[in-house]
């Protein structure tokens, strides 16, 4: 209730099933973009990685 700036338990409770479907939103949006620098990293990382033709 604090957090929320609620000023009654009646309140918080009428608000209460937003807050837990925004915090499943804001979960899955920092899952979504976690994964995508995960990608654009190993990504990268394996073009710096490929080994050069040593030309026998």
């Amino acid at each position: 209730m604090v957090l929320a700036g609620q000023s009654s338990e009646k309140a918080a409770l009428i608000y209460q099933h937003s807050d837990e479907e925004r915090q499943r939103d804001l979960a899955a949006g920092l899952d979504d973009m976690v994964r995508a620098e995960r990608a654009k990293n190993h990504n990268d990382s394996s073009a710096h990685h490929k080994e050069k033709p040593t030309g026998s």
